[in-house]
């Protein structure tokens, strides 16, 4: 049975072919970045240089040295996390939050935790603004904030915060999990700026980033060997060094700069994600989490009576990869009031047609009829 895949969101499945040609390459070729003057140690540091410079280019960076690699968006969401929040201070974070936000966040002692109360009905970015503009207390030592439910796909308007930080003083953090490569990213601006390398950068598992803002710095998240400055025993002071120890992996960074190259190219909002939004509400039975207005990226839904995990198995039946349940967000579900059932995720990727937008809505048709 062919796979129609829409799990795109969790991961996309089918890379460019420039990604796999170039992660072979690397790994024939590279040696360890910074570990010698040899060839392989040289090719090693060119890719990563490489991928920094792709990176600032996509993300519109000044300086590619404050592109941090990362191991995926929670690496680069726990270093951020835990070197920016200050004990016996307040941190704020949105009601959409993943987990890999909230868990880092509740493993720090004596950090108090707000979640700025959401409005109902949800996708109101106006009163999510309002929310945070009111939180910004004098006690708020930093402020976390995703850019893209990845439940629900709705964007949150992350410059505006940011610009209220940037005013007081207030760090910020932002997951760009599910808009990078999608919307536009400008590393220049205040926020640090979280995301991984295999979603719609088109990179593969085990890649993501760490964006520094032009003048920021944070206390380093591991310790270890950078390839100079070995004398001394503390991490270095400079970017991207400070941030980065142990060895590479120089093959993912290939992948990665093939994958930003190909995102700077092709990549855009899917229109089939509006497609299948529309489609799927016109289903007895079916709810759409969705706003036109304020949307990109994945389309959640339920059916009537079903639990999500359910159906997401019975769609996996009929060779449709989707994901059901609470998505490792259950903050951004029970803000929604779909903690209990959870919902079905769809997203779609550039290798996706509208033909598996019209399969997808046929299945989920017949499965809420009962067939």
């Amino acid at each position: 049975m062919p796979l129609t895949y829409l799990d795109n969101a969790a991961t996309t499945l089918h890379k460019p072919p420039e990604v796999l040609s170039a992660m072979r390459n690397a790994l024939e070729t590279c040696g360890g970045a910074g570990r010698g003057g040899h060839y392989a140690a040289q090719r090693a540091a060119e890719i990563l240089y490489d991928c920094r410079e792709a990176a600032a280019s996509c993300f519109n960076m000044s300086g590619s040295e404050r592109v941090i690699l990362t191991c995926n968006a929670t690496h680069a969401l726990n270093m951020a996390i835990k070197g920016l929040a200050k004990s016996g201070k307040t941190v704020l974070i949105s009601g959409y939050e993943h987990n890999a936000v909230v868990r880092p966040l509740r493993s720090l002692e004596n950090i108090s935790v707000k979640v700025i109360p959401l409005p109902t009905p949800l996708f109101d970015t106006e009163a999510v603004f309002k929310g945070f503009e009111e939180a910004l207390s004098p006690d708020v030592c930093l402020v976390v904030c995703i850019h893209v439910s990845n439940v629900f796909g709705c964007i949150l308007p992350v410059e505006r915060i940011a610009e209220l930080c940037r005013a007081k003083g207030i760090p910020m953090i932002v997951d760009a999990s599910q808009s990078a490569g999608l919307l536009p990213i400008n590393g220049d601006l205040y926020p640090y700026w979280c995301m991984p390398g295999h979603k719609s950068l088109y990179g593969p598992q085990g890649t993501g980033l760490l964006l520094i803002p032009p003048g920021g710095n944070i206390a380093p998240f591991m310790e270890g060997g950078t390839g100079g400055d070995s004398r001394n025993s503390q991490m270095p002071e400079l970017l991207p060094d400070r941030l980065e120890a142990g060895t590479h992996n120089a093959p993912g960074a290939a992948g990665l700069t093939a994958g930003l190259r190909f995102a700077m190219r092709n990549t855009q909002p899917s229109p089939l994600t509006h497609q299948t939004a529309l489609e799927l509400s016109e289903i007895h039975g079916v709810r759409v989490y969705y706003n036109q207005c304020c949307h990109t990226g994945p389309v959640s839904f339920t059916v009537e009576g079903m639990d999500s995990e359910r159906v997401a198995s019975l769609l996996s039946d009929r060779g449709i990869a989707v994901r059901g349940g609470l998505h490792c967000a259950p903050l951004a579900h029970t803000t929604a009031g779909t903690e209990t059932a959870g919902t079905v995720r769809a997203a779609f990727a550039h290798a996706n047609t509208s033909r598996d937008a019209a399969i997808l809505a046929r299945a989920v048709r017949e499965i809420a009829a009962g067939k």
